[in-house]
C-alpha cells in the first residue's frame, strides 16, 4: 500500500469515527425525528454518508459488488437523478425503520469494505479521488447533522440539549475597523495543491474593485441596535423579495431569538442564555443580513473581495474540533478577525459558476453544478465546520431564505 494511500485510509477511519461522536449524545428517538423539509434525521445523515461510499466507490471497485441492502439504493439517495429515484426529502422523518442500529451495522458493513479496499493496495487513482471527495462530503454532513440537530431541538418546548456546553468567559468586544483593499486585476478559484470541490474552479483571473471590508463579523450588540430601530419593519432597507419573505414567516428577529420580561435571549445547542452583545450575530438569512448592511450604511461583501482578503490568512479559528459549537466574540488585534469558523459569512454574489466551469461526467457531475441557481454563497465555515474541510477558496451555498445554519455577517463598502 502506498503512503498516499495509509493517509487515505487513516483520515476515511477519523472522519467516520468522527460522525458517529457526533451522534453519540443523542437517542434513538432523537435520531429519526426531522424538523423540516430542509433537514434531516442524524439516523438518515449516518445512512447517507455511507450510501455515498458504497455508490460511488465500492460499486465501482469491487469486483463482485453486492449492495449491502437492495433499498438502500433508494432510500437514502439525496438528489443523485443518474443513480436512480430518491425517496422524497420532507418524509425522511418517517423512515422508522430501518433502525439507527441497523443503519449503524450499515455503516460498519461499508467501512469494513472500504478498508480492505484501500488494503489491497492497486486501487486506481479516480477510485481514490472519489474517497477524498468522500471524506470531505461526510465532513459537510457532520455540519448539517449539528444545525439540523439544533433546529429539531429548537422547536421542542423542553429546549433539550444537544451536550452540555461550558459557559464562555465574558470579553470585550473588538471594536469595528474597516480594513481597505486596492483595485487590480486578481486571480480567484483553486489552483492547488490539495483537495478542492468542482465549484472552486477554474482558477481564473478578475477585475476587483478597490473595497474595505470590516475587520470581523457583526456582533448581537450591534444587530440588536438595527431590530431595535425597527429594521424589520422598515421596506427602504430590504430587498423586495426579502420584505415579503420576513411577512410571510413572520420574522421580526434573528432565528432562536426570543424576547423576554428579562431581554433577549437565545438558544444554543446546550442551553437556551442570556443574549451576549459581544458575540457574533447568528442564524440570520441572507435577506436579513442584506437589509442590516443597508441600515449600517454598508453592504454585503461579494465572494471575489471576501476570498481576495482571505487568501493569505491561515485556517485558524472556532471550528468543530474545539468543542463550544457556538460563536465566539473576535479576539483583538490588527487585520481581519473571524475569518474562517464561527460563522458562515453571506455574500452579495449568485452561487454561478466560474469561467470555464463544467461539472464533470456521470453521477457525481450532479454534486454541485446543477445547484447554481437561487442561491446566495457563503464563505468562511463556522463553529460547526471541521477546520481540515475549509479553505479560502470553498464555497459554501444556501437559498436566501436560509437561517437555521451558522450564518451571520461581515459588512463591506466601496472604497
Amino acid at each position: 500500500m502506498s503512503s498516499g494511500a495509509i493517509s487515505l485510509a487513516e483520515r476515511y477511519r477519523a472522519a467516520r469515527a468522527a460522525s458517529e461522536a457526533l451522534a453519540a449524545p443523542l437517542s434513538p428517538e432523537d435520531c429519526a425525528l426531522q424538523s423540516m423539509p430542509d433537514a434531516s434525521p442524524v439516523k438518515w445523515h449516518l445512512a447517507h454518508t455511507s450510501w455515498f461510499f458504497e455508490t460511488f466507490v465500492l460499486e465501482r471497485a469491487e469486483e463482485r459488488f453486492e449492495p449491502y441492502h437492495p433499498s438502500f439504493r433508494f432510500l437514502f439517495n439525496s438528489y443523485y437523478q443518474s443513480v436512480g429515484p430518491q425517496y422524497a426529502r420532507p418524509h425522511r422523518g418517517l423512515l422508522s425503520r430501518p433502525t439507527l442500529a441497523e443503519v449503524r451495522a450499515y455503516r460498519a458493513a461499508v467501512d469494513e469494505r472500504v478498508a480492505a479496499l484501500l488494503a489491497r493496495g492497486g486501487v486506481a487513482a479516480d477510485a481514490l479521488a472519489v474517497v477524498e471527495l468522500g471524506l470531505h462530503h461526510e465532513q459537510q454532513h457532520q455540519e448539517l447533522l449539528l444545525t439540523d440537530v439544533k433546529h429539531l431541538f429548537g422547536g421542542n418546548p423542553l429546549r433539550p440539549a444537544y451536550r452540555e456546553l461550558a459557559p464562555p468567559p465574558r470579553t470585550e468586544v473588538a471594536p469595528l475597523r474597516f480594513v481597505g483593499f486596492d483595485a487590480g486585476l486578481r486571480e480567484l478559484g483553486h489552483a492547488g495543491p490539495g483537495f478542492a470541490f468542482d465549484n472552486e474552479g477554474p482558477r481564473h483571473r478578475a477585475y476587483v474593485p478597490a473595497f474595505t471590508l470590516a475587520s470581523r463579523a457583526a456582533t448581537n450588540g450591534e444587530f440588536l441596535a438595527f431590530v431595535e430601530d425597527g429594521g424589520y419593519e422598515r421596506p427602504e432597507l430590504w430587498l423586495s423579495d426579502g420584505f415579503a419573505w420576513r411577512a410571510a414567516e413572520g420574522v421580526s428577529a434573528p432565528l432562536y431569538w426570543e424576547k423576554t420580561d428579562g431581554g433577549w435571549t437565545t438558544l444554543t445547542l446546550g442551553d437556551v442564555r442570556a443574549l451576549r452583545p459581544e458575540e457574533p450575530v447568528v442564524h440570520v438569512s441572507f435577506y436579513e443580513a442584506a437589509a442590516y448592511a443597508a441600515w449600517a450604511d454598508a453592504r454585503l461583501p461579494t465572494e471575489a473581495e471576501w476570498e481576495l482578503a482571505a487568501a493569505e490568512a491561515p485556517v485558524d479559528g472556532n471550528f468543530v474540533e474545539g468543542g463550544r459549537l457556538h460563536p465566539a466574540p473576535a479576539p483583538a488585534g490588527p487585520g481581519l478577525a473571524q475569518l474562517f469558523g464561527d460563522v458562515w459569512e453571506w455574500t452579495r454574489s449568485d452561487y454561478a459558476p466560474y469561467p470555464g466551469y463544467a461539472p464533470g461526467a456521470g453521477a457525481l457531475g450532479e454534486y454541485n453544478g446543477k445547484f447554481m441557481c437561487n442561491q446566495r454563497v457563503l464563505r468562511g465555515g463556522s463553529c460547526a465546520s471541521p477546520r481540515s474541510h475549509l479553505r479560502a477558496t470553498y464555497r459554501n451555498f444556501f437559498a436566501p431564505g436560509a437561517r437555521w445554519q451558522f450564518s451571520g455577517v461581515r459588512l463591506a463598502r466601496d472604497a
